[in-house]
């Protein structure tokens, strides 16, 4: 995943591209960057490793080595960014947010004819930003070369330009499975994934893009270089995890979301008698907590917090580059409320089980300290794909993901002709999947939002909607 937020100013915008950039640490923990444009020095870019270390603590001499009253910032999950471009329609920074799942193919096509060349990463990777640099090059102005470089690719490409002048071009990605947000403020205009981010660096938010909606920002005015697409596919994952509890997409706050997850999750439960004796309802921190909430304000059992993260030195579990390292912090991270542990039956909400290891290992915490039972709910349905849009399941190989997994162990390669029963609770076969996943990881039950309550928690169109990651259908 990735975030970015970019800012054109009358005055000096590196200290708002700063806090701006910085308020979109949650959605990517490898690289960080900067780009700045002023008059006299020209563009400027520093780049810097964030997997074991905030943006804030890498970044923090940026107010005296850079300046300019245009900036633009971006936390990747992936290449470094954002990179310097020269070519014959300009001089520009670039960064974007995406994957591209066809850039060998792209490569070869396009741009490695005549004796063409990249710079490449360690394995012969090519950057994927410098990828579609080199696409939008292939026209002679950056709206035709935008709206080229989409077309062609298959994935997912937001786009964040600054200019050799100051001014700025957005453009979100052709099906909009990702927001693009514009700000104003007395002084200039920016730009932001996460819409809170813009609110508190003192702009008022303006307008969304609309997919495929390219334009171009000077402090003064907004110009229209690409009209939206008709169609959207937004990323409906974006409220049950990624998007941060404040920010708002399409006039629906991810918060509000998850606790309508939550409470549709409860009254389901209601309705088949699936909980009837429960002490606490708690959250896994701290995604899981809102739907949390939503279950226990539902079901008027007590919400609690039987364990807590201790964060402030293992802030990022996943920060370590193996899973055996990652579950080890997460295990040091986690600190027991034995009163609220010992004896008691409880239902925890996770916003999902991807893989299930962490998850395995805190159910065992929670058994080791005295839980009589726990029961799990996940706040969306069983991931039977990996997303090849945002990337965000990081699953090179979709035999990672538990449902898949089990349903292999069950039934063989046979059983994934039928992952719609599977998915499905009320089915012999949905019910063999949550047995089996209760008995690895010794839930006492569990229990899936059905993709139905996520689109209901939601509230748009579900042809609005992308639901790959559950459904397999684009």
């Amino acid at each position: 995943m990735g975030g970015f937020f970019g800012l054109t100013s009358r005055r000096d915008a590196i200290s708002d591209v700063f806090f701006g950039t910085d308020y979109h640490s949650h959605l990517g923990t490898r690289r960080g960057g900067m780009a700045a444009y002023d008059e006299e020095i020209g563009l400027q870019r520093d780049i810097h490793n964030i997997e074991n270390s905030p943006f804030r603590t890498k970044f923090d001499h940026v107010f005296d080595e850079m300046r300019g009253n245009a900036a633009i910032g971006c936390i990747s999950d992936t290449d470094p960014q954002p990179l310097l471009i020269r070519s014959s329609i300009g001089t520009y920074a670039i960064c974007i947010i995406g994957i591209i799942n066809n850039a060998k193919e792209l490569i070869e096509n396009y741009l490695l004819k005549d004796g063409g060349h990249f710079g490449v990463m360690t394995g012969g990777r090519v950057n994927s930003t410098e990828l579609v640099a080199s696409l939008i090059n292939h026209k002679d102005n950056f709206a035709d070369g935008i709206k080229f470089a989409q077309d062609v690719i298959d994935g997912t490409a937001s786009i964040l330009i600054l200019k050799n002048d100051g001014s700025l071009i957005a453009a979100r990605d052709k099906l909009g499975r990702i927001p693009v947000i514009i700000g104003k403020n007395e002084d200039g205009h920016c730009v932001s994934f996460e819409s809170f981010a813009i609110d508190k660096v003192g702009f008022e938010k303006i307008r969304e893009l609309g997919p495929g909606e390219i334009v171009e920002l000077t402090p003064s005015r907004m110009i229209e270089l690409a009209p939206p697409r008709k169609e959207m596919k937004i990323c409906s994952f974006l409220w049950t995890y990624y998007g941060y509890p404040t920010s708002t997409y399409e006039g629906i706050n991810v918060e509000i979301m998850r606790y309508r997850t939550g409470q549709i999750m409860a009254q389901y439960d209601r309705e088949h008698g699936n909980t009837d004796e429960l002490d606490y309802i708690g959250g896994m921190p701290d995604s899981g907590t809102p739907h949390a909430i939503g279950y226990a304000n539902e079901s008027h059992v007590p919400f609690a917090r039987p364990f807590i993260k201790y964060t402030p030195t293992w802030a990022r579990s996943f920060t370590p580059s193996n899973q055996r390292e990652r579950s080890r912090v997460a295990k040091m991270k986690q600190t027991p409320v034995k009163e609220l542990i010992k004896d008691k039956n409880l239902l925890f909400v996770d916003d999902s089980i991807v893989r299930g290891t962490q998850l395995k290992e805190t159910v065992d915490f929670l058994y080791a300290n005295g839980a009589k039972s726990v029961h799990m709910r996940s706040a969306c349905p069983p991931i039977m794909y990996s997303c090849k849009y945002l990337n965000f399941t990081r699953a090179t190989n979709e035999l990672e993901l538990i449902s898949r997994r089990v349903i292999l162990e069950l039934e063989g390669e046979e059983g994934f002709k039928y992952i719609d029963e599977y998915s499905d609770a009320s089915t012999e076969r949905g019910k063999a999947l949550r047995r089996a996943i209760c008995d690895k990881f010794h839930f006492a039950s569990l229990e899936f939002q059905t993709l139905e309550g996520v689109i209901k928690s939601i509230g748009l169109d579900p042809s609005q909607l992308c639901t790959y990651c559950w459904t397999g259908k684009e």
